[in-house]
C-alpha cells in the first residue's frame, strides 16, 4: 500500500480533477411487440456516418449514443441522458422502442438482420463491407450484443503507464463483471441452432445460467474461435502493436476462402486477414488514440502513443434509463486509477490463459457460492480475491473525494464491497429475480418492460424546444457533412479499399 500512496502523492489535485471520461452506449430499436425494428436508420436523428452523438454499430437496428469527454460524473450522464431523450422524441412516433437489456430482443433470421448504411462514399461503402466482413466470420446475431463503453484517461499518462493500467484491468476485470454484469439470461432465439449450456427456465421462455453474471462477456457473447489463436501481449506499445499488425496482414485459410468479393462482385469483407481492421479485434479494454480523417487506428497509435482506455465489459443496467448511473461510473473512475498506480508485472502467456479462464468463470458461475479463480496458478476464492482489491482502492476513492469537494466516490466504493458480500443484491440476481418473480420466467417480457419504463421516464423529464431545435440543427448539419464527404470522394471504392487496407497505412 506504501507504494500505492507514494504514487497517488505524485499527482496534484489538479492532475486527479483532470480525469476524463466518455461514454459510447449501444441499444437495439425495437418494435412495440418485442422485436428487432428492421426500419432504416431514422433520417431525423441525422447521418450515422457523420453525427458526433448519434450513430449505428453494427446494424441499421443498433443505435450508439456518444458523449463527449467530461471533467465532471454529472456532466458526462447528463449529456447521456439528453442525446437518450431526443432519440426517445425522435421514435415515439413510431412506437419503437430501446431495448434496455444487453442481450438482444427477438431477432429474425441471421441473413434478415440489416447491417449498417453509411452513405455512397468510399469511407461509409467500407463501413458497411466491414459490418459484412463480420457477419460472414461471426454471424449477425453475435453483432446484436449491445454494451456501454467507458473512455476514461488522466493528465500526464504516457502509453507505458496506460498498459500498465491494462494489464491490471485484465488481472482484475472478474470484479467489475460480479458487481455489474446484468446479463444472466437470453431469449433462445440468440443460440438457435449452436451448441450451449445454457438452462431453460421452467414453464417460461429464457435460458439461463443460475450463477451467470454476464453471458454477454461468456463463450457465448463476442468469443471468436479464429481470435482465440492471438495470443496478444499489452507488455508496451511495441509489442502490442506488432501482435496487431501481424494479424492484420497475416492471411487466413478461413476467411481466404470467403474472398473479398463473391463471383457476382459484391464484396463479402475488407480483408482476407485475420482481422479486417483494427476494431475487430475483441477485448475488455483497448489502447486508444484519436484517428484523423482516413488514419488507420494502428498507424495513430504507432506515431502519438496511447491518449486514454476503452473499457468494454460493462453490460447495460437494464434498471436505469440510459444503461449506467453515476455511482458505477465513479466506481470505474476508482478502480481505473488502481489498475494505473498498482505494481504491475509484465503478463506472460500463461497468466493471458488464466485471465481467459478466469473471465469465462465469471461470466458464467460468478454468484456461485465458493467458485476459485486462478491467481499465478494458485486457486483464490473470488469474492476473497474481489474483497482485496476493492479494499485496496479506498486511498484512491478518498484522494478523488477530496478533489471533487464531496464522499460520492468513497460511497460508490463502500457500496461495491458491500455488495462483493451480497451476491443475491447483484444486478444479474435481480434480472433472474425479475423474470421468474415478475415475467412468468419469460426474458423477452422482462426487458421489454424495462425498455418500456425507460422511454417513460425519459419522455417525462422536461425537454424545451431550444433543445429539440440544438439537435435537429446538428442532424441536419450531419447530413449535409455526410454529402460532402460524398462530393470529395475521387477514387473508385476498389482503388480506395486497396490502398486503406495496404500494410504501409499501419504505420
Amino acid at each position: 500500500m506504501s507504494k500505492l500512496h507514494e504514487r497517488l502523492a505524485a499527482y496534484p489535485a489538479e492532475a486527479l480533477g483532470g480525469i476524463r471520461r466518455g461514454i459510447e452506449k449501444e441499444g437495439l430499436r425495437v418494435l412495440p411487440t418485442g422485436g428487432l425494428a428492421l426500419t432504416p436508420h431514422p433520417l431525423a436523428l441525422g447521418s450515422a456516418l457523420t453525427h458526433p452523438l448519434v450513430t449505428t454499430d453494427y446494424s441499421e437496428s443498433q443505435l450508439e449514443l456518444i458523449t463527449g469527454a467530461h471533467k465532471g460524473v454529472q456532466q458526462c450522464l447528463d449529456e447521456l441522458t439528453e442525446v437518450h431523450q431526443f432519440v426517445h422524441h425522435t421514435l415515439k412516433d413510431s412506437g419503437e422502442l430501446l431495448w434496455a437489456s444487453s442481450m438482444p430482443c427477438g431477432l429474425p433470421t441471421d441473413e434478415t438482420i440489416p447491417i449498417g448504411r453509411y452513405g455512397g462514399s468510399n469511407i461509409g461503402r467500407a463501413k458497411s463491407v466491414y459490418r459484412m466482413g463480420l457477419g460472414h466470420r461471426y454471424g449477425r446475431r453475435m453483432q446484436t450484443i449491445s454494451g456501454i463503453h467507458y473512455n476514461w484517461s488522466l493528465p500526464g499518462v504516457d502509453s507505458e503507464q496506460y498498459f500498465s493500467l491494462i494489464r491490471n484491468f485484465r488481472r482484475h476485470a472478474f470484479v467489475l463483471l460480479y458487481l455489474f454484469g446484468a446479463s444472466p439470461a437470453l431469449c433462445p432465439c440468440f443460440v438457435e441452432g449452436r451448441e450451449h449450456r445454457l438452462q431453460p427456465m421452467e414453464g417460461g421462455s429464457a435460458l439461463y445460467l443460475p450463477h451467470a453474471t454476464s453471458l454477454r462477456m461468456g463463450r457465448l457473447g463476442y468469443q471468436s474461435d479464429a481470435q482465440a489463436t492471438l495470443a496478444v501481449s499489452y507488455n508496451g506499445l511495441t509489442g502490442y502493436a506488432n501482435s496487431l499488425h501481424e494479424a492484420l496482414t497475416k492471411p487466413y485459410a478461413a476467411y481466404e476462402t470467403v474472398g473479398v468479393r463473391n463471383p457476382g462482385g459484391d464484396y463479402n469483407q475488407l480483408g482476407t486477414s485475420l482481422l479486417q481492421i483494427e476494431n475487430e479485434f475483441y477485448g475488455t479494454i483497448r489502447p486508444k488514440r484519436t484517428v484523423r480523417t482516413g488514419e488507420r487506428p494502428l498507424h495513430a497509435l504507432r506515431e502519438r502513443g496511447v491518449e486514454y482506455v476503452e473499457v468494454r465489459l460493462m453490460d447495460l443496467d437494464p434498471f436505469v434509463p440510459v444503461g449506467i448511473t453515476a455511482p458505477t461510473m465513479r466506481l470505474l473512475d476508482v478502480f481505473l486509477l488502481h489498475c494505473l498506480l498498482s505494481d504491475s508485472p509484465p503478463d506472460t502467456p500463461a497468466e493471458i490463459d488464466e485471465l481467459k479462464q478466469n473471465q469465462h468463470l465469471t461470466a458464467e458461475r460468478g454468484r456461485e457460492p465458493g467458485l476459485h479463480l486462478s491467481r499465478n496458478g494458485q486457486s483464490v476464492l473470488l469474492t476473497e480475491w474481489g474483497a482485496e482489491v476493492l479494499a485496496a482502492c479506498e486511498p484512491l476513492a478518498a484522494a478523488l473525494d477530496a478533489t471533487h469537494g464531496t464522499d460520492d466516490y468513497s460511497a460508490a466504493l463502500r457500496d461495491a464491497r458491500a455488495l462483493m458480500a451480497a451476491p443475491d443484491r447483484t444486478p444479474s440476481a435481480r434480472v433472474l429475480d425479475s423474470i421468474t418473480r415478475q415475467h412468468g420466467c419469460g426474458f423477452e417480457s422482462f426487458a421489454r418492460q424495462q425498455s418500456i419504463d425507460a422511454r417513460d421516464a425519459l419522455l417525462g423529464l422536461p425537454w424545451t424546444p431550444e433543445q429539440q431545435a440544438r439537435y435537429l440543427a446538428m442532424a441536419d448539419e450531419s447530413i449535409a457533412a455526410q454529402k460532402a464527404i460524398e462530393a470529395a470522394d475521387t477514387l473508385p471504392f476498389e482503388e480506395w479499399r486497396e490502398q486503406y487496407m495496404s500494410v504501409k497505412e499501419l504505420g
